[in-house]
């Protein structure tokens, strides 16, 4: 009997599809990591439903806003959505992919005073602000933690996008972008870029999670 039919009892058919591919080892240590998506915009909504196809099921989604229709030309949501909190429709379309997740999700923009409240019990961060005060403001705050930090910069516009690679700053500690092009009036998101940074985000947090299970290759003697 194969380790997909012995697990099968215990996993809905979603999961049991990800077993073809991961193993239960892995799905079972990523199941209980708790990944913060820190703005649900471009980034925050495809960077999640990236990590849900790979087995994470704990989430703390974070965003004061509402969609709007000049969201859908790059983030996870639809025109049905329009209007409501970000939070509570990525909620509904990360559960539409896999109905076993555990969501919670806070509708309020972060300051020095909650930060640390919001963030506290998280293993993973999923920078995904789309302002530089809130950015500085948890890049200062968890530096030297022992969170997985996974943030960006430089990712509007077209073309170049080879350009996007990632950085590692410290051990725990990645940016993704191409550093320069940052989102302004003249400068606009659209899907692809905003999809390769996303993804990009979503497969440091998988890699890492992947490894953790490996061990050294012992020596050959000689």
């Amino acid at each position: 009997m194969s380790d997909i039919e012995k697990n099968s009892h215990c996993v809905n058919g979603f999961e049991k599809g990800l077993g073809r591919y991961l193993s239960p080892v892995y799905l079972k240590r990523a199941a209980t990591v708790y990944i913060a998506i820190a703005g649900c915009g471009g980034i925050g909504s495809n960077c999640a439903h990236n990590l849900v196809r790979c087995g994470f099921k704990q989430f703390l989604l974070i965003d004061h806003d509402v969609v709007d229709v000049s969201n859908l030309n790059r983030q996870f949501y639809f025109i049905a959505q329009k209007g409501h909190p970000k939070v509570e429709m990525l909620k509904e379309n990360l559960l539409a992919i896999n109905h076993d997740l555990n969501i919670t999700t806070i509708q309020e923009e972060i300051k020095p005073n909650t930060i640390d409240r919001f963030f506290h019990h998280c293993d993973v961060i999923v920078e995904a602000f789309d302002n530089v005060v809130s950015k500085k403001l948890l890049a200062e705050t968890y530096f030297n933690s022992d969170k997985l930090i996974v943030s960006v910069s430089g990712i509007a516009g077209s073309g170049n996008s080879d350009d996007i690679i990632i950085k590692k700053i410290k051990n725990k500690f990645y940016m993704v972008g191409d550093f320069t092009s940052e989102i302004s009036e003249t400068l606009h998101p659209y899907s692809p870029k905003i999809n390769i940074a996303a993804a990009k985000q979503a497969d440091i947090i998988f890699d890492y999670y992947q490894r953790m299970g490996e061990h050294p290759k012992k020596k050959e003697s000689l």
